[in-house]
């Protein structure tokens, strides 16, 4: 499957070119943000840890070797790229426990940065956002029109689409659903469970998405969306007045789509016609999120970009530095920028 396939259209035009994206791991750096203050004491080991080239399971299962404990035993906030510089939370259960000896878990991929101690446990999507630098090498752009499309997406923000990362290799782990739904069973395996059923909603959510980017309405409370706050997993109906809201202009508040589960859409009018209708296209997936117990939640459509800032430290380089809110994907703000180029094939043409 393709990228149009499995995002939709992009909300500002066209590529302004393209360019050459993790080139290197430290073209794309990702540091978790977390607003938990550390008491300092308690039976759990936090770690803030450095990683690059290893995706964040990995780095769970090296530590619990080291610590000899069980994978169970450690947690963490979020899933972090494997082709990426990142810089993440984990904690570990200790007890009744001293610090455990780590330095088996060390090497040029993984280095321990910090250690602490505090009396709860990391809970998954306990963080607040992600803070990036990225790299955007071989850049072959119209910097005038460039220019303008970072103010523009400074000021619009961009469409929260799942980014492909979530689909697996040439969409991989949709198809995947698509097959255990048709033959109405859920993978026994719970990590693959999981990801196969995030898959297929992320999927359905994306559809919806690209079908209000085509209409224009990505960005618009319409009388009948679910309305929520940036950081929120709480929403509200929107009457007319609520479509009147000053906090929309300002990118606080955001008009949602659905993350299927048990029951219908909880919106109405034109909107819960939409999402019926995206819904209806795919109803062996509908049935078999539905089976799995998953409850209706709800996603922001818009995605604003905090602390926004870039520069060219060559010709050839744009660098990027903004802040998105937690599950969110800095590839889908590329996307609105230029074409991603393959490692390798930076010397093809471009046309403008």
């Amino acid at each position: 499957m393709n990228e149009q396939q499995l995002l939709g259209p992009r909300a500002h035009g066209e590529a302004c070119g393209r360019a050459v994206l993790k080139a290197t791991a430290e073209d794309f750096q990702v540091d978790e943000v977390l607003d938990i203050p550390l008491t300092g004491q308690g039976e759990h080991l936090w770690l803030w840890v450095e990683k690059r080239g290893l995706n964040t399971e990995d780095a769970a299962r090296r530590i619990a070797r080291a610590a000899g404990l069980p994978l169970k035993a450690v947690s963490y906030a979020g899933l972090k790229d494997r082709q990426a510089l990142t810089r993440q939370w984990f904690s570990l259960h200790l007890p009744g426990k001293v610090d455990p000896d780590l330095a088996a878990a060390e090497s040029p991929t993984l280095s321990i940065l910090k250690r602490e101690r505090h009396n709860r446990k990391l809970q998954r999507g306990a963080h607040s956002a992600n803070g990036f630098i990225l790299r955007l090498t071989a850049l072959q752009a119209d910097r005038e029109a460039l220019e303008q499309r970072l103010r523009q997406i400074a000021e619009q923000g961009v469409p929260n689409y799942y980014g492909l990362q979530r689909f697996g290799f040439d969409g991989g782990n949709l198809l995947e659903a698509r097959r255990h739904a048709e033959r109405e069973e859920l993978p026994v395996q719970r990590n693959l469970r999981s990801r196969l059923l995030s898959s297929a909603r992320s999927y359905l959510f994306n559809r919806v998405l690209a079908e209000r980017v085509a209409a224009g309405s990505w960005n618009q409370a319409c009388v009948g969306d679910l309305l929520a706050f940036t950081t929120s997993r709480s929403f509200f109906m929107a009457g007319e007045a609520e479509c009147q809201d000053p906090r929309l202009a300002i990118l606080d508040l955001h008009p949602t789509g659905p993350l299927w589960g048990e029951g219908l859409p909880p919106t109405a009018q034109a909107v819960n016609e939409l999402e019926q209708a995206v819904g209806s296209e795919e109803p062996a997936l509908l049935a078999w999120l539905s089976k799995a117990g998953m409850a209706h939640e709800r996603r922001i459509l818009r995605l604003p970009i905090q602390s926004l800032t870039w520069h060219y430290p060559e010709p050839d380089i744009l660098q990027l530095a903004f802040v998105l809110p937690a599950g969110s994907f800095a590839t889908v703000v590329v996307r609105e920028l230029v074409d991603l180029m393959p490692t390798g094939q930076t010397d093809t043409p471009c046309e403008f």
